[in-house]
């Protein structure tokens, strides 16, 4: 017989390759190739694209936060997460395939930002019960460590992923199956790409992994249940000071990386002129930094604490973006882009650890949920404050500034948190250090 704790770490294995499996979606097509794509050879300027996508990215984000937390509630009363997570991540490789029918012609920009939309929401809702079941899985002292594990392996994902791309059809004079770059086949083949990949690779999570039990779908009294469960948990929020402030400072920086995710391409692409191959080799570059810090700043959550380490990556990102918005080449950019990277993973890694510690046992979901509602109830600002000053200016260099003003702003509400590693929730009405 197998001993339950390698069954667990077997288990582990399986959800963190999940992350590898959903990680080629972030990079490929919201932030690099599809995003770059759209707003270069689809919408009827650069300008014009990088407002609309980054309305699309919001609503759809906003929507997926507002379904997390009343459908985390209602997991969390009835049981097993995995039938919600599988119809996640069937919407997402559906949207993602559809990519392919976007044309490079204006008339397609509705198309293109309806698929990447519903796409996009399946995957941020699929965020909210992958970071619960972490909870479930994960030893309370090692949920850290696991946590940057899932984001570097999901880096390394979205990496290879990207070489795939370049290598077999964005790069070659002939590319892959003889598609045709008239009409940009060979960089709308990155959706059914992703989608496929997305399906294989998340399949061990749902052939491995022992889900609770319970209802695969909600009845009556759970969904009642749920709704008294969220009372309980928008009460708890409200009492613990610690965890408001840190879903408010979380809200912030999440804005910042949100807009930057959905932008960074397009402004890269636009403020120095950079073809999608060279996006798509600056987006493999930032892969790999971000990979190596996922995985440099896990043991430091678990040592150190959530706090610390998000305070750390917040300052290198404010660093080094103010590096890249001020960089006068595209070299320049290029290195603080690459910096950038470093402290992108460990600020995601330890936010999802630090609410799965805080979080009670039997509401995670739901308050996962809440994470995601704050995360996503002002994501429209950051896209917004960008098209209104690019707008204005005229630059895409002047519209990315409110992204560091996030990050400043997320930075001081998460410091005046008293502890150095916030509590854990072991789920008997008190917390632990």
């Amino acid at each position: 017989m197998t001993p339950p704790g390698k069954t667990r770490t077997r288990e582990l294995y399986a959800w963190a390759l999940f992350d590898w499996a959903t990680s080629p979606f972030a990079a490929i097509v919201v932030t690099f190739v599809v995003a770059t794509y759209v707003a270069k050879a689809v919408a009827p300027s650069e300008v014009e694209g990088q407002a609309a996508w980054g309305w699309a990215m919001s609503a759809s984000a906003l929507a997926a936060a507002v379904l997390g937390v009343v459908v985390g509630a209602i997991t969390d009363a009835g049981g097993p997460r995995k039938p919600w997570l599988f119809a996640c991540v069937v919407l997402q490789a559906v949207g993602t395939a559809a990519i392919w029918f976007v044309l490079p012609d204006p008339s397609m920009l509705l198309l293109a930002l309806v698929v990447v939309g519903l796409a996009n929401l399946g995957s941020e809702l699929g965020n909210v019960f992958n970071n619960a079941i972490l909870a479930d899985l994960a030893p309370p002292d090692r949920i850290g460590g696991w946590s940057g594990f899932g984001w570097g392996l999901g880096y390394a994902g979205g990496l290879v992923c990207l070489v795939l791309a370049l290598v077999l059809f964005l790069q070659p004079e002939v590319p892959a199956f003889g598609l045709d770059k008239e009409t940009m086949a060979h960089v709308r083949i990155v959706g059914p790409l992703v989608a496929l990949w997305l399906v294989l690779f998340s399949l061990p999570l749902f052939l491995t992994i022992r889900d609770r039990p319970g209802a695969a779908l909600p009845d009556r009294r759970i969904v009642g249940a749920s709704i008294r469960n969220l009372r309980i948990s928008l009460q708890e929020v409200l009492r613990d000071r610690t965890l408001a402030l840190f879903l408010v400072a979380a809200m912030l920086w999440a804005d910042g990386l949100a807009t930057l995710f959905a932008l960074g391409g397009i402004y890269a692409a636009g403020t120095f002129g950079m073809s999608l191959a060279e996006v798509l080799r600056f987006g493999i570059v930032l892969n790999v930094t971000a990979g190596i810090g996922a995985w440099a700043f896990a043991r430091m959550d678990d040592r150190l604490g959530g706090r610390r380490t998000i305070l750390a990556g917040l300052a290198g990102l404010i660093v080094c973006g103010l590096g890249a918005l001020l960089a006068p080449s595209q070299l320049l950019f290029e290195i603080a882009g690459a910096g950038l990277g470093l402290f992108v993973g460990p600020v995601q890694s330890a936010t999802r650890s630090t609410m799965a510690r805080l979080a009670h046992p039997e509401r995670r979901a739901e308050l996962f949920g809440i994470l995601a509602l704050t995360g996503r109830a002002t994501a429209f600002l950051g896209p917004m404050l960008v098209a209104i000053l690019t707008t204005l200016s005229g630059s895409q260099r002047i519209g990315m500034i409110p992204i560091l003003l996030f990050w400043v702003a997320g930075a001081i509400l998460l410091a005046r948190l008293p502890l150095a590693h916030l509590p854990i929730n072991d789920g008997s009405g008190a917390s632990r250090s």
